[in-house]
């Protein structure tokens, strides 16, 4: 089945201005805490991973007209109800009424702290070298991706240089296909502004995207 990423807004024109809101200002409504604890306890308990998360919230149909944290709602909603954790009646009445289906980890109120510290790293190793070096030419790969990717629309198809390797990461396309983590060489490319946007580029303007090998090609 096609993946149609409707957050893939990174180019296109008509959506506006972005507006800077001052710092520290991280909610704009009571409920917007309750979500973000809400995903990252299910997060933590390993009934999904975080790119079936990030899958799920950019497959939302309705993504232009929700805010942030009511794109993180619906995608939870969504994640619970397709496996089964939440049932129809559930959530019209907004609480239990099943006994809870067993999920492989529990997030106790007393591991929080640790747990967010500790984050969840994603360098693999690989027996397998690095495929580019840095200062190398590539290309990305072209064309409409038949599955969550990382790589956004406007950077597909374009030449770039290498600038830094990473090291071995978790595939994220992969990873939320529930394919396993898949790890490939993660490189830094940095592309002229020009290439990616034509004479509507600012002058002097570099931008420097993470791609994996898959992504990639010699030019």
């Amino acid at each position: 089945m096609s993946h149609v990423s409707h957050a893939d807004l990174g180019g296109q024109p008509g959506h506006g201005s972005v507006l800077a809101e001052p710092e520290g200002e991280l909610f704009h409504a009571a409920w917007e805490p309750q979500v973000l604890a809400l995903t990252l306890a299910m997060g933590a308990s390993g009934a999904w991973n975080i790119d079936q998360s990030r899958s799920a919230r950019e497959s939302l149909p309705d993504y232009a007209s929700l805010s942030y944290y009511e794109i993180w709602f619906a995608a939870l909603k969504a994640l619970l109800a397709e496996r089964g954790l939440v049932a129809p009646d559930e959530a019209a009445a907004g609480r239990s009424l099943h006994p809870p289906r067993p999920v492989p980890r529990v997030l106790r109120a007393a591991d929080v702290s640790a747990a967010l510290a500790k984050g969840s790293p994603t360098l693999r190793t690989m027996d397998a070298p690095a495929r580019f070096g840095v200062g190398e030419r590539v290309r990305t790969r072209s064309g409409q991706m038949q599955q969550h990717t990382r790589l956004p629309g406007y950077a597909r198809g374009k030449f770039g240089t290498i600038e830094a390797v990473h090291g071995p990461h978790v595939f994220a396309d992969a990873h939320a296909q529930g394919l396993g983590e898949a790890p490939q060489w993660l490189y830094c490319v940095a592309f002229d502004g020009r290439e990616l946007w034509g004479a509507a580029s600012a002058p002097g303007l570099s931008v420097t995207l993470d791609a994996w090998e898959s992504y990639l090609e010699s030019a």
